[in-house]
């Protein structure tokens, strides 16, 4: 095993230690604890508009972080030349980004309370674009243990935040949507404090400046990347916006969606990680012609894995999920939605590692019109599946989008990077998948319980688990090499 390898291995068991510690729990308890006291609708809007506030996110950062995060991985002496310009531009960007914001708000016809909430989501979509772009120094310079630490900073704030508001009633009210709002925009702010000085503790940092010449040049090297955030925000995002926009009852839609979409959202968590790793890590291996193909296989073997256990789990467990989840409240719609976004997981476990490869590689022409298909794919099958399914036909168009956008990427990467395909890791992939299949069908039909799901639920996952064992898609000699370099 290369120095590198080793390098991504231990470092990523430290960052999903944290990640795993802090961000379930803040999915699963907070922001789970707020949608039920602010209720379907209000939750509804809220996340609709977050998205419409994630979508615009590309004016903040026109790929600077992803071409800083490979420049500074390349050239470490860059950080200091860079950093005092691009902290001003990234100024600039958040003054235009709000600018736009508020001119389409007006255009799409939001009111007062609408805009309100979608500057205020504005303004804490620029802290976390500037904490991407602190962190992508931070990882540049392979200071992953302390990316990891601020990886979850913001959420940590957060969780204590929401503890006093939620539960030791610190208003002296009922929690309304624009607190937690509020407050994630204090654990932001802190957070951000925090990168930037670390960051600056690394440069040799004179002064702030910003020249013509430094802003075209970083204008013209990450307009690439900058598209590609945008084509990709668009397809993975649209889809609530639409929702909410093209329904009487939207934002209760987008509500329900919601319901569904938050564990998707925990679970992506980690390729999310996973791809934070391997893009600095890619980069340098390409830069000196290393052989990425191991690093490849050992990084999708892990993520693909307990991607095949959550979603075909999640499509016999969903209604005993969701209820656990929000009670009786939307049960049936919810339990239809769920196991088709949570399908979705195994599509962007492809996705983030094959296209973290690409990009690292500088595919980025071959990604965009990769990304603008899906996003054509995308509404137009929003477009006819919204007004007759509503939510349920927007999974639906995310699940199939997702899909294929992983397809195209494995199959670029496989042409630039001439992989060799791997029929026996396939047929060990599709002997796994049937059996997860059939443990879960044992657990939920034979042995199942509906008063005492929980257990079967649980050795549902063991034993998929020690599935994956006996298939040797893990491989226990494998783990344990890796655990002694490291």
């Amino acid at each position: 095993m290369s120095v590198i390898q080793k390098k991504f291995v231990t470092n990523l068991a430290f960052l999903l230690f944290l990640n795993l510690l802090i961000k379930p729990f803040y999915v699963l308890v907070i922001d789970l604890k707020v949608q039920n006291v602010v209720h379907a609708k209000n939750f509804g809007l809220y996340f609709s508009l977050f998205s419409f506030s994630f979508i615009l996110n590309i004016i903040l950062d026109v790929g600077i972080t992803n071409f800083n995060n490979k420049n500074i991985a390349q050239n470490n002496h860059l950080l200091t030349k860079h950093f005092s310009s691009l902290v001003v531009l990234k100024l600039l960007l958040a003054f235009a980004y709000i600018l736009l914001a508020f001119i389409v708000g007006l255009i799409i016809q939001y009111d007062f309370r609408m805009m309100k909430l979608m500057l205020l989501l504005g303004f804490n979509q620029f802290l976390i674009s500037f904490i991407a772009y602190l962190r992508s120094n931070i990882a540049g310079l392979l200071l992953f243990w302390v990316d990891s630490i601020v990886s979850v900073l913001d959420r940590t704030i957060l969780i204590v935040i929401c503890y006093f508001l939620l539960w030791r009633n610190v208003l002296g009210r009922e929690l309304d949507i624009m607190d937690y709002v509020y407050a994630q925009t204090i654990s932001y702010s802190v957070t951000a404090i925090v990168a930037f000085f670390i960051v600056l503790s690394k440069t040799q940092f004179a002064k702030f400046k910003l020249t013509r010449a430094f802003t075209m040049m970083i204008f013209k090297k990450s307009f690439p990347f900058a598209v590609l955030g945008m084509l990709m925000a668009c397809y993975n995002r649209i889809d609530t916006v639409m929702v909410e926009r093209m329904l009487p009852n939207g934002a209760e839609q987008v509500g329900i969606y919601a319901q569904g979409f938050r564990l998707l959202d925990a679970a992506n968590m980690i390729p999310v990680l996973f791809a934070g790793l391997l893009f600095p890590i890619f980069s340098r291996m390409l830069k000196f012609k290393e052989s990425v193909e191991s690093l490849v296989k050992t990084a999708f073997v892990l993520l693909i894995t307990p991607a095949i256990i959550v979603a075909i789990g999640c499509w016999f467990y969903s209604t005993e999920l969701m209820e656990q989840l929000y009670g009786k409240e939307h049960l049936e719609e919810a339990s239809v939605i769920f196991p088709i976004l949570m399908s979705c997981f195994v599509a962007t476990s492809f996705s983030y590692i094959f296209g973290t490869l690409l990009t690292a590689h500088g595919n980025l022409r071959e990604l965009n019109l990769m990304s603008a298909s899906g996003i054509l794919i995308n509404v137009t099958m929003n477009l006819f599946l919204i007004p007759r399914f509503q939510a349920v036909g927007s999974a639906v168009s995310s699940l199939t989008t997702q899909f294929l956008i992983a397809l195209i990427q494995v199959l670029i990467a496989q042409s630039v990077f001439k992989f060799k395909i791997n029929y026996r890791l396939l047929l060990t992939l599709l002997v796994f998948i049937l059996g997860v299949i059939l443990i879960n069908y044992f657990s939920h039909t034979i042995l199942y319980d509906n008063k005492h799901w929980m257990p079967n639920f649980a050795i549902m996952v063991v034993a998929c688990g020690i599935w994956a064992f006996v298939t040797r898609v893990l491989n226990i000699k494998s783990m344990v090499r890796i655990l002694k370099y490291t």
